[in-house]
């Protein structure tokens, strides 16, 4: 019963989970500033966790950072690798013979066997050795014995194992402490071991696993077991400093512990400087929030932050930050007069002006934001509420914000140039201004004195999708409007390949040739070979960057957007601009329906009855500009044209237009015209004709006769 009811019990159960929006897979598309102005200038993106964290804490001076031998950012290592690399690290300064008795010894389980078979090794190495093999079976205080055989050695005798020693001797005394009758005195001693670490490698000795950044985070988990969270943090950021992923990783734990804290041990804790900027920077970078939901202590840790950080001039452009990002925006203006003169603190006076309509004084402050920002300084890549990702580069996003005034007032130039200078970041922003809002003029002579041409890319280039430079981009976007423009002679060296190059100046040739040419079929010909060069190659030569084509997708994808109107921070002469600019038609693909009217001239041109007439229709038909296009191209050629056999697959099974027959009809078609008109009265007019011819030869032989009789 149940087998043969499965398909409603399938519905049933369908219909008991619970609804929800689909969400369709498909590439990233990055943020447009110009999409929405107003909320582009109010929002504060938020910062990079990792950016904000590289700013705190300090190096430890003579302490290598680490290299690809410990770094792995993304932990994505084998369960072992900290294993094989421990192994391939002790193969170091060893001989071969050394290696394989150094594997052999550490399979044992005994470290007096270990020192007793180990007799051919140094005695650091030996020894070493022992107190490992002790230390994995257990015995701790023979373990800490033979680390400290081992320091003891002199120090050009121990040039391989210090560093391993001592760090084994934290570890040891870490491990020990919760079991030790002073508890406090054996992480001390943990501390000191790890700072002995730290000298070693600092004083040369090997230290090929890194364990002297490593010590960092060590001695700040002692220091955490200890209560000492600001200690901790400090080490904890020294070992990020350095380079090293566990430390990063670790100031994550350490503020999500943080924020699981009662308010009262919180609060106490943020008196402590470390403690407060590492919560701000947790703040400012969002971390922790999901698809745009806030993480559940969030609030919690704003107020504490807030309460503890009055008044405070330290780190006052990042609290001013947090404030301005909760809507908090006099306790921003209260953190920002004692924020310097830094990128972060002149953005937010910006904002702050915007939203209290100083349009002048934001202008003012973006541009010394603009100029107070480091150029490299990138806080990472972000996702927006609508998914759309950015990367964060203060000062290309400062400038971006800055160019959306700059339209307003209309200085259009201006704001192009603060957007192509952020290079691929707002590209899509850039190429809006560059193809609707510049005059042709305007663009050209920019793109002429600034913009020469990057060295094309290589075969091997493009097949390995390499991107194409924004300058080479600029510059296809400058020939296509050219060529949209008429002015076909100029465009052609803005192309940034060969192949574009050719593809653009036979479509130009055509075009002029049809406007030179007197002959009606000659000027067909040549409308229709340009019809046919803007169908095939239209994206990459005649195709909009953006809107409505959209070339930078090679047209494989649209984006949303708003019809442009008049507002706050859009004014009635750039909509003007823009609706000048608009393709005509405006509409995707635009360059199928120029391909589809250029045909439809070269018809005009063409005998009615020719078959080049039904061929550049056919053509025409099948080059998918709309459907009402292609119904009128076909009803055309059922009115006007010449029955030919293939016009049963009209539109996808068509031959090249005849033009050179086509000239022959010109005088055929006025004679089929006349048999066309005279085929209903086709008895009549032969019985007609036959009477005529009859009177005729009967007037011609009467005339004769006469004659004949007057002779």
């Amino acid at each position: 019963m149940l087998t043969r009811n499965w398909p409603r019990h399938l519905l049933c159960l369908s219909l008991s989970l619970p609804l929800g929006s689909a969400l369709a897979c498909g590439p990233d598309f990055p943020m447009r500033l110009l999409d929405n102005r107003a909320q582009t200038l109010a929002d504060l993106p938020e910062g990079s966790f990792s950016f904000e964290v590289s700013r705190l804490g300090k190096t430890i001076a003579g302490l290598k950072n680490v290299t690809a031998a410990t770094h792995n950012p993304n932990d994505y290592a084998e369960d072992n690798a900290s294993e094989m690399a421990r192994e391939q690290a002790e193969q170091v300064g060893l001989s071969a013979e050394q290696q394989g008795v150094v594997k052999r010894l550490r399979g044992l389980s005994d470290a007096r066997q270990v020192e007793e078979q180990g007799a051919s090794l140094p005695a650091e190495i030996r020894l070493y050795v022992a107190g490992a093999v002790a230390f994995a079976t257990g015995d701790h205080q023979m373990a800490a014995d033979y680390f400290n055989k081992v320091l003891a050695l002199p120090a050009d005798q121990r040039p391989l194992r210090s560093t391993w020693a001592a760090y084994s001797l934290g570890r040891l005394a870490f491990a020990t402490s919760s079991a030790a009758q002073n508890r406090i005195e054996a992480l001390e001693q943990a501390r000191d071991a790890f700072r002995q670490t730290r000298q070693l490698s600092i004083d040369g000795f090997s230290d090929p696993l890194e364990l002297g950044v490593a010590s960092l985070g060590e001695e700040a988990r002692v220091l955490r077991t200890a209560g000492d969270w600001s200690g901790a943090i400090q080490l904890y950021e020294a070992q990020n400093l350095h380079g090293s992923a566990v430390g990063y990783t670790s100031l994550k734990q350490v503020m999500n512990e943080l924020a699981e804290l009662p308010e009262a041990q919180l609060a106490r804790l943020l008196e402590h400087k470390a403690v407060q900027q590492l919560v701000t920077a947790s703040l400012v970078s969002r971390q922790g929030w999901s698809f745009g939901d806030e993480p559940p202590n969030q609030k919690k840790l704003v107020k504490l932050l807030q309460d503890s950080t009055r008044g405070s001039l330290e780190n006052a452009d990042r609290l001013a930050a947090m404030s301005y990002q909760q809507g908090d925006y006099a306790g921003a203006k209260a953190f920002l007069e004692n924020a310097g003169d830094g990128g972060l603190a002149w953005w937010l006076r910006a904002k702050l002006a915007v939203r209290d309509g100083d349009r002048n004084a934001a202008a003012a402050a973006y541009a010394k934001a603009a100029q107070a920002f480091p150029q490299n300084e990138d806080w990472g890549y972000r996702r927006t509420p609508d998914w759309a990702f950015e990367t964060v580069q203060p000062k290309c996003r400062v400038e971006g914000e800055s160019a959306i005034l700059a339209l307003q007032r209309g200085e259009y130039l201006q704001a192009f140039v603060q957007l192509y200078r952020s290079n691929s970041v707002y590209w899509f922003d850039a190429a809006t201004v560059a193809e609707r809002v510049l005059t042709v003029a305007e663009l050209k002579q920019y793109v002429d004195e600034n913009v020469p041409a990057p060295p094309a890319l290589t075969q091997q280039e493009r097949d390995n999708y390499v991107p194409l430079p924004v300058a080479a981009s600029l510059r296809n976007l400058l020939g296509r409007r050219l060529l949209r423009e008429g002015r076909y002679a100029e465009a052609v060296a803005y192309f940034d390949n060969r192949d574009l190059q050719k593809k653009a100046q036979i479509y130009g040739e055509q075009r002029l040739k049809a406007d030179a040419a007197w002959w009606p079929t000659k000027r067909a010909s040549a409308l229709y070979n340009a019809a046919w060069t803007a169908r095939e190659w239209g994206m990459d030569i005649l195709g909009y960057e953006m809107a409505p084509d959209y070339a930078t997708f090679g047209g494989n994808y649209a984006l949303e957007s708003a019809e442009l109107q008049v507002g706050p921070l859009v004014s009635e002469a750039e909509v003007q601009r823009q609706v000048a600019s608009a393709a005509k038609p405006d509409q995707r693909y635009h360059y199928r329906f120029v391909a589809t009217a250029l045909a439809a001239r070269a018809a005009d041109n063409l005998p009615h009855t020719s078959q080049a007439f039904a061929a550049v229709l056919c053509n025409a038909a099948g080059w998918n500009s709309s459907l009402e296009d292609q119904s009128a191209l076909y009803q055309r050629y059922v009115k006007e044209g010449p029955f030919v056999p293939w016009a049963v697959d009209f539109g996808n099974q068509c031959p090249y237009p005849d033009f050179e027959n086509a000239d022959k009809r010109y005088v055929t078609q006025v004679t089929d015209a006349v048999r066309a008109t005279l085929r209903p009265y086709k008895w009549p007019v032969q019985v007609g004709a036959i009477v005529l011819v009859t009177a005729a030869a009967l007037l011609l032989i009467t005339r004769r006769q006469r004659k004949a009789r007057r002779d």
